[in-house]
């Protein structure tokens, strides 16, 4: 099989593909990133990443603010502009299949455009998880949202109600309680999952009202969403059981996410590839982030064990070049 005439392949363009890519090409590895969406993956909807190293408020001698930490959106687009600015190039389309044969990988978009090289990263991330209850679906941009900073601005003095209870719903909470006086924060455990410093700041926010020990039954409504239903599930001081409507003009759900690893699954079509994974589909890497096939490495919220944050996926993004170089080297000597 003739080389081919790309060394590496990044499927995925969130922190993680985007860091790969830059250190890839850093290392003089032709480097290629495909991504379904805009680059940025996840981290676009972040408002404010504020907990990111060095990502902080400017003051100048006066001590007034002169910048501020940046947006997801702003943060995505400075890691696109630095990969390409390294050499590494961008092709957008989905990846349908994820073959190997001898030391080649061969990506199949759904164009039917093939692409192959000798090393590929997964930084496919995650999917957003549906709570999966009527009118979840049929309700869908019509009062049900996934994307506070994509859809909270329309409404504005609204009752808004968010579903979940991990850093996610925490932080959008607190985005959404600068829109209006009314969120309600409802979370079927009796504790947050989500870092303490997130979960006590949304508890002090007045704009806020958490409810915990309630899970969601019903999204309700006509041409949009009116109301829900809920079920108080725990001894909470309201009640244990209890079923009630309320109204609600949209809800925003984050109930966990689940990882975009199909691609690996052994299920990808014929000679799909077959990578380790965990009991939740996430990807099984080594501290090099190397998966159970040569060659074939993840990184990001898609890899098993990750601690899903911005930092982290970075940084195995990271790795995982600086490794699929390595392996490139080994398999060309």
């Amino acid at each position: 099989m003739p080389k081919s005439e790309t060394d590496l392949i990044i499927i995925g363009a969130g922190p993680a593909g985007l860091t790969a890519a830059q250190y890839g090409a850093r290392a003089n590895l032709k480097t290629l990133v495909i991504e379904q969406f805009a680059p940025g993956g996840q981290a676009l909807l972040i408002d404010v990443l504020e907990n990111y190293p060095g990502n902080v408020d400017q003051r100048d001698f006066e001590g007034r603010v002169i910048a501020g930490p940046k947006t997801g959106f702003e943060f995505s687009q400075d890691l696109h502009r630095q990969a390409q600015a390294f050499g590494a190039s961008f092709v957008s389309g989905s990846v349908t299949s994820l073959q190997k044969a001898g030391n080649e990988f061969t990506v199949t978009l759904a164009s039917g455009e093939t692409l192959s090289a000798p090393a590929v990263i997964i930084a496919t991330g995650a999917a957003h998880r549906c709570l999966n209850v009527p009118g979840e679906k049929e309700f869908a941009g019509k009062g049900v949202s996934y994307c506070a900073t994509c859809d909270g601005p329309f409404f504005r003095n609204k009752k808004i109600w968010v579903i979940g209870g991990g850093d996610a719903a925490c932080d959008e909470a607190q985005y959404l309680s600068r829109l209006t006086s009314k969120v309600i924060l409802v979370h079927r455990r009796d504790r947050f999952r989500a870092q303490k410093a997130l979960a006590e700041r949304v508890m002090r926010n007045q704009n806020i009202e958490v409810r915990f020990n309630t899970t969601i039954r019903e999204i309700r409504g006509g041409q949009k969403v009116t109301s829900l239903v809920l079920e108080r599930t725990g001894n909470d001081g309201r009640g244990n059981g209890e079923v009630y409507e309320e109204a609600a003009d949209v809800v925003f759900i984050f109930a966990g996410t689940v990882p975009q690893s199909a691609l690996v699954a052994g299920n990808g079509g014929d000679g799909g590839l077959s990578a380790g994974l965990d009991e939740n589909a996430y990807i099984i890497t080594g501290q090099n982030m190397a998966s159970s096939v040569p060659g074939l490495f993840a990184a990001g919220d898609v890899r098993a064990g990750s601690f899903r944050q911005v930092v982290v996926a970075a940084a195995e993004g990271a790795v995982a070049a600086h490794s699929a170089a390595a392996y490139i080297d080994e398999i060309n000597s």
